[in-house]
């Protein structure tokens, strides 16, 4: 049998690539759920960073939780993959035997990982070091950050949900999801016909009121129950009905004021170490001369970012930018973070000059950036020392593990294509989007942005990114 001449191999090879990218060309083209929108395509070649196709690849589009690529690369470049968040406990006052004179500062330093278990060690602590009464009161200190709790774009309807939370210098998260400035409420069937459901909440709390309008029904019936918090503040309402049977409903709601519930969740610590506060408690700032009695420290930043990009988590977003503009400029903002990450970029070989940074997570419909600029971090990011830590925090097509399949893990589930797509993805209404990583099966590494915008129905997007990155797998 003749051999084939490397040179027809190439010219085959190429005929194959070029059959793709007709494809997915026409695809564009003839895509009904894309008429009337608007598709920014970037691909590139990995290996060299050549655009081996583009549409519309340089016009500025809403890229939803794309844009927390820029946020983690800028965070790891700024802030180093083994960054930790802290937060303290002060006195201004003095211990006498079991008594301490003075006020107790909890002062957070921004961290989002805070868990009921971390506030009863820091409790332990102040036990162990031998007191067993406060005279004067608990201060819970959050002037790390600014005082704007909201992104500058954030709908007021979208507050009360755990991707709309408030951003605080000193806040909470109920489980290791890491869901700062939440709770979680539990509703499960009450014990028999008639009564009303049972709700708990985690972590138990004083800081949040619970109206229970529900109703448990028979087991044939609807389960229709609601769970809403009334803006501005921390009065939840629970109405509806739960059959018999059913299994119990968990939602995950904000709390107002994230700096009060936590230092709720404190109190509670204090309590459980049998340690008697004479005094109130309140909000404000821990005096320059306090002395340090306890110290916990969060997970370091490599951690932090699986939750962060494989669950698409917001808070941490918005945290981590007003973060970076703390540590630099002794301000933490969204505008001085956001300064910051525009000085990271160009650091890292992207020119920012051309993109609309409006906050952290891409919840912001005013966030505009665009394919080739996103394809071109992606790039650019491969010669970074912390590359293995930002592709290890990107969800894997198809990997049912949640933490590490994340928000991809039930699309592009082709066994053949498992664990070759590692990506972003981004959702809010109307858009769209899709950014990574792909090995195809010729074996060529492939970098792709995939920004759709003006859908009706932003759940039509999903459909034609997948068929996208199927036809890249055949480049």
């Amino acid at each position: 049998m003749p051999s084939i001449h490397p040179k027809q191999e190439q010219a085959s090879a190429n005929a194959a690539q070029n059959q793709v990218l007709e494809h997915l060309n026409q695809l564009v083209m003839n895509e009904p759920n894309l008429k009337g929108a608007i598709a920014g395509i970037s691909i590139r070649s990995a290996k060299s960073g050549e655009i081996l196709y583009q549409h519309a690849g340089d016009v500025r589009l809403r890229p939803a939780s794309n844009l927390k690529l820029i946020t983690a690369a800028t965070a790891l470049s700024a802030l180093g993959q083994n960054y930790q968040f802290s937060t303290e406990i002060l006195t201004d006052g003095k211990l006498e035997g079991n008594k301490l004179s003075g006020n107790l500062y909890l002062k957070g330093k921004g961290d989002p990982t805070l868990l009921q278990e971390d506030l009863d060690i820091l409790a332990k602590k102040i036990k162990k070091s031998g007191v067993d009464v406060i005279f004067g009161n608990i201060i819970a200190d959050d002037s790390w950050y600014d005082d704007e709790r909201f992104s500058i774009d954030l709908t007021w309807s979208d507050e009360t949900y755990y991707y709309g939370a408030a951003v605080s210098g000193l806040t909470s998260s109920p489980n290791k999801d890491y869901d700062s400035g939440t709770i979680i409420v539990k509703v499960s069937p009450g014990k028999k016909v008639g009564s009303k459901a049972e709700i708990s909440l985690y972590p138990a709390n004083n800081y949040v009121k619970i109206i229970n309008q529900t109703k448990t029904v028979q087991k044939e019936e609807k389960n229709d129950i609601g769970i809403t918090r009334e803006h501005g503040e921390n009065v939840i309402t629970i109405e509806g009905s739960i059959p018999v049977t059913a299994k119990p409903i968990q939602e995950w709601m904000t709390v107002w004021e994230p700096t009060g519930f936590t230092l709720d969740l404190f109190k509670q610590s204090l309590a459980k170490q049998g340690i008697h506060v004479i005094g109130t408690e309140g909000v404000g700032k821990t005096p320059d001369a306090a002395a340090l009695l306890a110290t916990d420290t969060s997970i370091p930043l490599s951690e932090l970012l699986v939750p962060f990009m494989k669950l698409s988590n917001n808070g941490h977003g918005e945290t981590l930018v007003k973060e970076m503009g703390r540590v630099r400029y002794g301000e933490g903002s969204w505008e001085k973070g956001i300064t910051v990450v525009k000085e990271e970029l160009r650091k890292i070989g992207v020119d920012p000059s051309s993109m609309v940074i409006r906050d952290g997570s891409g919840i912001s419909h005013v966030n505009l950036i665009s394919a080739n600029d996103i394809s071109n971090l992606l790039y650019s990011a491969q010669s970074q020392a912390w590359f293995p830590t930002f592709l290890h925090s990107l969800p894997v097509a198809g990997n049912s593990e949640r933490l590490i399949g994340g928000s991809l893990r039930n699309r592009l589930k082709n066994p053949e294509m498992a664990g070759k797509i590692k990506a972003k993805t981004g959702t809010i209404t109307t858009v769209s989007s899709l950014s990574g990583y792909i090995k195809s099966r010729s074996g060529e590494e492939l970098i792709f942005s995939i920004l759709l915008n003006n859908l009706m129905n932003d759940a039509h997007g999903k459909p034609i990114e997948n068929k996208i990155v199927s036809l890249l797998y055949e480049y």
